[in-house]
């Protein structure tokens, strides 16, 4: 059960002198309202290790930090790191780590063999390279709550047959069950993004409902399916799956990529990889 109790003080506007940086896609949460709401969702208890990339301020932080769980934080930005380090200095569940997150070695962090819990107020131009390095090591991981762009959020969210349906919900659904909590406005951020942002949830698979051969192969073949999202799969897969092929597993050829499921791309993956291991073999 979650020992969350709100943390009282009210994160301060530009806190220390500190200005947000473009270079690094800050944007610092500042509404109590909106830190509370996130810490419940997340529910951090004593007995968690959660992992924090880039803790800004220290607004999120201070609400986790309440539910007495372990809490390293991951924060790229040097200038910030006196700042975290005095805010905190009287946590001794707390530790800091300068460093990339998109490099991160995140299994260095793990204690007994004990699953993660990430969570971070994601930049918007580092969040899908980042999503991927973290499901590289979705092993590590009990569960995500990310801070995004909305139009990601949808993305990673999406269901076949709607328009944002893609190569990153595939990919994403492939390790995760993904869930979209709540929305979160521009004015609760200094300085304002011109975006709408969202609050989401994803929980890796225990195991994988639909586990493909290859998994480079999957990849590629999302990639080209949906480089051409607009063409059927006769057309954007003729160069690496033949008609016959994909009739044979009971799909449509005159069908759209969007219109699949992920069980059915991890079918035509996996015959596109036997294929390929039937031709080096002859």
């Amino acid at each position: 059960m979650s020992q969350y109790k709100p943390n009282s003080r009210t994160p301060k506007d530009q806190e220390a002198g500190h200005r947000a940086r473009k270079r690094f896609g800050q944007n610092f949460l500042q509404d109590a309202g909106i830190i509370h709401r996130i810490a419940r969702s997340i529910g951090a208890s004593k007995h968690d290790h959660v992992v924090e990339i880039g803790p800004g301020q220290g607004a999120l932080t201070s609400d986790i930090l309440a539910s007495g769980c372990l809490l390293n934080a991951v924060e790229l930005d040097r200038d910030l790191i006196p700042l975290l380090e005095q805010r905190f200095s009287g946590e001794p569940q707390f530790h800091l780590q300068q460093g990339d997150a998109l490099t991160f070695d995140f299994s260095s962090l793990q204690q007994n063999d004990e699953k993660l819990r990430i969570v971070g107020n994601l930049p918007y131009n580092i969040s899908t390279p980042l999503i991927f390095h973290l499901l590289s090591q979705q092993q590590l991981i009990h569960d995500m709550h990310f801070m995004l762009q909305l139009e990601v959020v949808n993305r990673l969210a999406a269901s076949p047959r709607s328009k944002n349906y893609g190569r990153l919900s595939v990919m994403t659904q492939y390790y995760c069950d993904v869930a979209s909590l709540f929305e979160v406005p521009p004015e609760a951020f200094s300085p304002r993004p011109k975006v709408q942002s969202a609050i989401v949830r994803l929980i890796p698979h225990a195991v994988l409902p639909h586990p493909a051969d290859n998994l480079e192969t999957l990849q590629s073949l999302l990639r080209t399916a949906f480089n051409q999202r607009r063409k059927t799969l006769r057309n954007s897969l003729k160069e690496v799956v033949s008609q016959g092929q994909l009739e044979s597993l009971e799909i449509n050829p005159g069908d759209r990529p969007e219109t699949l499921s992920i069980a059915q791309f991890v079918a035509i993956s996996n015959e596109v990889n036997a294929t390929t291991n039937k031709d080096q073999a002859e």
